[in-house]
Parts: structure tokens; sequence; C-alpha cells
């Protein structure tokens, strides 16, 4: 990853951080952006671009927040769709207008960064689009309609984007993790074991072998990462 330009959505969570950890650690120069104003402590630095209350639903802020990433950097070889959203409740249970917020903040958020960044990538001798998928999107579990269905959405566009841009050079994969092991998953879960689910560390390093240049040969694979869930 050493001098490659890598912009990455929903930077500031769990798993966003994982991964401009690792990439950092790789040499990286890296865009951080977020729909939280204020960044984390231990974020900055001369090869980091941090950009706070973005919300990429909209698809003018996520064209602003990825020109910028490609201004600052004299290009952009990676994008990295890790934003997006969970809510576990039954249909009859919950509130149907969770659907459509859902869609939002798993699909459309990885739509508008996409087509952002499709004209920056197409200028790179190795452009990647990773995106976030889910497990559960293969075959929905009780409560997690809404979630698996926005995720199945995250797919289908992975496919789709990824036979779009083949010509291109670029790739476009995903990884479907099953439980992250998190603070806040195991106070959801006390009962579980968090052994058997996924680091977020190692989440972020098959990320970022998707985009890497050993994995050119890879486009629109979805790649299960589900630890012993």
């Amino acid at each position: 990853m050493a001098g490659r330009v890598i912009a990455i959505t929903g930077a500031f969570g769990v798993l966003g951080s994982a991964v401009w950890r690792a990439a950092a650690g790789q040499g990286a120069r890296l865009a951080l952006i977020d729909l939280a104003p204020e960044a984390p402590p231990g974020l900055g630095g001369p090869a980091t671009l941090v950009l706070g209350g973005v919300d990429l639903t909209d698809a003018v802020q996520a064209g602003a927040a990825l020109d910028a990433a490609a201004e600052r950097f004299g290009g952009l070889d990676v994008l990295l769709n890790i934003a997006g959203g969970f809510r576990w409740e039954t249909l009859e249970g919950g509130s149907i207008d969770h659907w459509p917020q859902l869609y939002q903040l798993n699909v459309l958020t990885a739509a508008n960064a996409s087509r952002s960044a499709i004209p920056h990538l197409r200028r790179s001798a190795t452009g990647r689009i990773v995106n976030v998928g889910s497990a559960a999107a293969l075959k929905a579990s009780l409560g997690m309609g809404a979630y698996a269905a926005s995720k199945a959405g995250v797919h289908s566009l992975t496919q789709a984007l990824a036979e779009e841009l083949k010509a291109d050079g670029i790739t476009v994969n995903a990884v479907l993790p099953s439980i992250l092991d998190t603070a806040a998953n195991r106070a959801d879960m006390p009962d579980a074991d968090p052994s058997t689910w996924v680091a977020p560390e190692d989440l972020a390093a098959v990320i970022l072998f998707l985009a890497s240049e050993a994995a050119r040969a890879m486009t629109g694979a979805l790649v299960p990462v589900t630890g012993r869930v």
C-alpha cells in the first residue's frame, strides 16, 4: 500500500479505524471520511486528510469529499466503502421507516461514494473498490430483515459495478463478515462467545488484500469473513 491513495468512508468507526491504522502502517496516503463531525484522537498527519461531517447519502457531499481527496493527493487509487448502519427488529414489531433508512445507510452511501470515485479511479493504474456486505444477507435470521435486505443490495451493487468497470481495469469486491468483535456487540450479546467472532483487524486485513495488487484477478467477488460463527 506504500504511496497509494485510499479513501475510507465510515473511517471513524471501529472497523474503519482498524482499516486506516493497517493501511497507514503499510505507508498509504489516506482520506478519512465520516458522518461524525469530530474525528477521534490520533487522526491526522501529513499523509492523512480528515473529512468529518460528510453525509454520503447526499450525492453532492459525497462528490465534494472524493474530489477533495483526489485534489489533496493528486489522484485516487482505492475506495473502501465501510460506512453503514445496523438495526435488529422484527417486521411486525419494528418501524417500516427503518427499511429505507438502512437502504440509504448501506446501499446509497456506497453508490454515491463509488460514483464520485470512478472518474478518479480510472486515472489510476490499480483502481480498487471494496464494499462491506454481510453474511447475514445470504440467509437472514430473525429480526434481520431490513438489515439483510440492505446488505443484499450492497452485494448486487458490487457485482453490477464490477461488470461496469472491468474494462477500465477497476476491480470491485465485497467482504461479507459475520459478527464483529466490538464493545457494542459484546454488550448486546453478553452470553455469546466473542472468540468465535471476527476481529476488526482480521477483517481489515482481508479488505486491504482486496485493495492490493495481489487481488488484481478478482472482481465481483463476495468474500465471506465469518470467523467461527
